[in-house]
């Protein structure tokens, strides 16, 4: 496993005092690589931009002049991973849409300086929002069919044919006065997790888009399946008739026999089947049905606003943004179609004879644009001109349409393509009747590499570049970028550096259509199950040792084999402390000399070989290039879990569960625990890295269980011949997932896991299907690396204590429970301040002055009793506080007295200045640097502790120290961490700060 940085150890030991929640796994930032929807919006005069901060936790607003020049104007802190902003009609407010924390900022952009004025809580990751309705006072935001503050009882996720995709309307003109505010509806679609909005050109109408809608897909359990590969002939399962055995090969490229696996079937329309690649009927093994509804219409000036019509069917399968024609109303839709019915990676030939398989090698989801035009949906690739995976000497221009703009004549659709770094220009005309010719001469590139987001004023297109957190100003006159702006990006190099290479199609593949991100959509996965063997990959043995560590054994063959049958994509959060890697754990560095099969990074580096076998780079990338990846995706984490209670306490039924889990033997050899191993202090969350035999045809890694929830929406499995206990066996009917749980997602739900056969002995006398259920409500409420309070957020105004004040209480209430940060943002006396929670007291608040005295939890709150001077609280990841709430650039000068807190090279040291504190104006005269001011702010505070920290361990040269014959405050003669803890002690009370300095200077 990964070992934790010593740094980063001994800088949290050294502040844990100070923000409450952080621990020895806290870091000033944590990575979710969010993918953002609608960053970028235009005020309705055109005469301000505002763009979504992700990473930083604001809105920036710029202001346009009459050549479509920026100029930054304003930062508003908001809440944590804003991946959309709307601009209302009334010119004042613009609303953010907070991914992580569940929440939409309402920002007032005419105060000076702009401030949020309200906070509404909605359903899990929202993603997007526009106006619409009467007088386009409507606000229509799409949610997952979850979350603590979305009201969806917990019946729902064990429940067959719901719809997981709601869309939250308020009335803007009213908001109400509850907590969180009072929806005018909530519309529930039958769908998986939404994203894009579009609003007619007249208001009156909504498409919600489901974001991995499905290509009507599923895979069958190998029980299914007749023994005996393509020689096999039907057989019976449950009493039910199966078609045959897995299709060929069933042997690798040198004739060694493969393992039994299940397959992917695909829906046929024109039959009315589930069909195999050889158009075999296996309908007797699916027990639902999927109705691929992507599109769905809302009648906006409805009351309330409803579903109307039939949904799009056929649109994509994985849906990223929608955008509709302002002349015709015609929709666009950029999504990518899933080809994971065709199997196999790799060249597709045998090196030892002349066999040839299909492979998807360079050709695995296809960028699109659908047009939806009445009741037409006309899919368009947009790289037609690949048609096959060896079309490598004639790239492709675009991968991944992101967001898309259209010109007010309705004329020009631009297209952000995320993976190729440039916007493509097509004639709506073109791309309608599909005569336009992919080109790259038709393709702008902007600099600053993955562009999200369009915004198009004039002869301007603005354009987001997520790679670097920038926006880049295009002259659509000469289709050129004449401009390029970055925004304050809190996150490390190392993730800056290597998330190119997770989305670069241009770099990771030849044809430019192929990255890692085009299974693994933002890091996560595509909602699919592949099956990615490799024929002709292994050595002549035909099997590649498995070095794992396992849990159980009984002298089986754990080696690999080439071929492993179908797999859902598993997603690249969390896999740190993880060990090996893909479902058999076949990424893993137990082979090489020395190396060590728990090592993550050893794991992701073997990941290498899939830049050529799988996206079709010849040579594959550098090493360096594939260190630079793992060091970025080792970094991304989950979000909180959005079905446990925020207090971080169980229901009765999940304790019953997690009772069971860890204290009764569930399959003869050892409690769920055993395998799933859940202790959060080692940064497990189900694995700890080990395999185990399982009475498969092939050995499996014991896979982590933080993201159950993501896969709920497929009810529906036949009766096995054994191995799983026979139940309802039904047709369920139409459902929104064709995946579900174990290695190939055949198994529709983690009930009818609990009844493998192997767990009768654990459950059957302990409760029973009750206690099945339980377990089942405990894996879904799973612990995950972040606590459940973790994003949430509320604003206090000088009208709403009662309300708020509760939710207020279990915010600090959960940071005294170390398991967030809770800073506060508003703005008083006409100035922008921040605070963070002090730990270790009842609630005190360190301001962003250094000279400013603590305040207690009810000066706080006091604040907001004047109008203006609401107040937002945010509880954010264990040891971000100091950056977001006091010091923006982490150099040590708290955000109010420094003159740039997005410079960290910048620092306010002036001898006598005016400043607004908290309760008044006043002049102050600062005396000369006292023993301890090492950043030269003329007092001794955390900006001095975490100034010497970063000094001790190498991340800060002593010439960067602008006074170091300050910093020696323990008299040791050195100039480390011990003084860092004296000062940080100082600053929150814990020590008196008249310290007598001790000889030091750098050397």
């Amino acid at each position: 496993m990964t070992a934790r940085s010593p740094i980063l150890g001994t800088l949290l030991v050294a502040f844990a005092f100070l923000a409450g929640g952080a621990t020895a796994d806290g870091s000033s930032f944590v990575t979710f690589e969010t993918g953002q929807v609608r960053p970028l919006a235009l005020s309705p005069d055109d005469l301000h931009l505002y763009a979504v901060n992700t990473p930083d936790d604001r809105l920036e607003i710029f202001d346009t002049d009459a050549q479509g020049n920026l100029t930054h104007s304003g930062s508003v802190p908001v809440g944590l991973e804003p991946i959309a902003a709307a601009a209302h009609g009334d010119g004042v407010h613009v609303w953010v849409v907070n991914h992580l924390s569940d929440s939409v900022s309402i920002v007032d952009v005419s105060s000076s300086p702009p401030r949020v004025v309200r906070t509404l809580l909605v359903g899990d990751e929202p993603r997007d929002i526009v106006f619409a309705g009467p007088g386009g006072n409507r606000a229509f935001i799409t949610t997952a069919h979850r979350g603590q503050n979305s009201g969806v009882p917990l019946a729902d996720f064990t429940t067959e044919g719901i719809g997981r995709a709601d869309v939250w309307v308020f009335d803007v003109t009213n908001l109400g006065s509850v907590l969180g505010g009072s929806p005018l509806t909530k519309l529930t679609l039958f769908g998986d997790t939404p994203r894009a909005l579009a609003a007619s050109p007249d208001g009156n109408t909504v498409y919600a888009a489901v974001f991995q809608s499905g290509n009507q897909t599923t895979a069958l359990s190998e029980g299914l399946v007749c023994d005996g590969g393509s020689t096999a002939g039907s057989c019976s399962v449950g009493g039910f008739t199966m078609p045959g055995g897995r299709p060929a090969p069933n042997v690798d490229c040198f004739g060694n026999p493969q393992a039994e696996t299940g397959i992917i079937v695909k829906f046929n329309p024109a039959h009315n089947a589930w069909e195999d690649r050889l158009g075999r009927n296996w309908n007797n093994a699916v027990r639902f049905s999927l109705l691929d509804e992507d599109v769905f219409v809302i009648d906006a000036a409805g009351s309330p606003p409803a579903e109307v019509g039939v949904p799009y069917t056929g649109v994509g399968t994985i849906l990223f943004d929608m955008v509709t024609n302002p002349v015709t109303g015609k929709v666009y839709v950029s999504n990518t179609e899933a080809r994971n019915e065709v199997r196999f990676e790799g060249p597709g030939t045998c090196p030892n004879n002349s066999r040839t398989n299909t492979t998807v090698r360079g050709h695995l989801h296809e960028a699109r644009i659908t047009v939806l035009d009445g009741a037409s949906v006309l899919p368009r690739h947009l790289n037609k001109h690949l048609d096959t995976a060896a079309s490598y000497p004639n790239p492709g221009p675009t991968e991944k349409a992101l967001g898309m703009a259209v010109t007010p004549d309705g004329r020009t659709l631009y297209v952000a393509a995320f993976g190729s770094s440039a916007v493509g220009v097509f004639s709506t005309a073109q791309l309608e009747s599909d005569t336009f010719v992919p080109s790259a001469a038709s393709h702008i590139p902007v600099s600053g590499g993955g562009p999200s987001g369009l915004a198009l004023r004039g002869n301007r297109l603005y354009v987001f570049t997520r790679f670097d957190n920038a926006i880049s100003i295009v002259d659509t006159g000469s289709n050129a970028e004449i401009a390029h702006q970055t925004l304050h990006n809190p996150e490390p190099s190392s993730v800056t550096v290597g998330r190119r290479l997770l989305y670069d199609a241009v770099g990771t593949s030849d044809n430019g259509e192929a990255s890692c991100s085009s299974c693994h959509v933002f890091g996560d996965f595509d909602g699919l199950a592949w099956d990615l063997g490799d024929p002709d990959a292994f050595p002549p043995t035909g099997t590649l040792n498995n070095p794992n560590p396992f849990r159980l054994t009984v002298g089986e063959n754990k080696n690999f084999r080439a071929l492993k049958g179908p797999m859902t994509t598993q997603s690249l959060r969390g896999l740190a402390n993880a060990g090996p890697m893909h479902w058999r754990g076949d990424r893993t560095a137990g082979n090489d000399p020395g190396g060590n099969p728990l090592d993550e990074n050893g794991a992701f580096l073997k990941f290498i070989v899939a830049f050529d076998g799988l996206l079709g780079k010849a040579g594959s990338i550098t090493a360096t290039e594939m260190q630079q990846l793992a060091d970025f995706i080792l970094q991304v984490t989950y979000p909180p879990n959005p079905i446990r209670h925020l207090d971080n306490s169980l229901t009765a039924a999940q304790q019953a569960g997690r009772d069971f889990y860890f204290n009764i033997t569930s399959d003869l050899v050892q409690p769920c625990n055993g395998c799933h191993r859940l202790d959060p202090s080692m940064g497990f969350f189900g694995t700890d890295g080990f395999s185990s035999f399982e009475a498969e045809t092939q050995d499996f890694k014991i896979p982590h269980l933080r993201n159950a929830y993501q896969k709920i929406g497929m009810f529906g499995m036949p009766a096995l011949n054994s191995a799983i206990n026979a139940g309802n066996n039904g047709n369920q009917g139409p459902q929104v997932r064709g995946f579900g749980f174990l290695h190939d997602g055949s198994v529709d739900t983690l009930f009818r896991f609990h009844n493998a056969t192997v767990f009768n002995t654990g459950f059957n006398p302990n409760g029973g299907d009750t206690t099945r259920r339980q377990v089942e409500q405990f894996v879904l409420a799973f612990d995950s690396n972040l606590a459940p309070i973790v994003g949430q957020q509320i604003t206090l105004t000088n009208t709403n204590a009662a309300t708020v004040g509760p939710r207020i209480d279990l915010l600090l209430a959960r940071a005294g429970q170390n398991e967030c940060d809770v800073v506060v943002k508003g703005t008083v006396g006409g100035v922008q301040r921040g605070a963070v929670r002090v730990a270790g007291t009842s609630n005190l608040f360190k301001i962003d002055r250094a000279a400013d005295p603590l305040l207690t939890d009810a000066q706080m709150r006091n604040l907001a009793t004047t109008p203006g001077q609401e107040l937002t609280y945010s509880c954010v990841p264990p040891g971000s506080g100091i950056r977001i709430g006091i010091d923006r650039d982490q150099d040590g000068c708290l955000d109010f007295d420094d003159a740039d807190p997005t410079n960290p090279a910048v620092c306010a040291a002036v001898a006598t200045t005016t400043t607004t504190t908290l309760g008044a104006t006043t002049t102050t005269t600062i005396a000369p640097a006292p023993c301890g001011d090492v950043n030269g702010d003329r007092v001794v505070n955390i900006g001095d502790a975490l100034v010497v920290s970063q000094f001790d361990v190498g991340l800060r040269p002593c010439s960067e120290l602008t006074h170091p014959e300050a910093c020696d405050v323990n008299g040791d003669g050195a100039c480390n961490i011990g003084d860092a803890l004296k000062m940080a002690q100082c600053d929150v009370g814990l020590t008196s700060c008249a310290f007598t300095c001790g000889p030091f200077a750098c050397r």
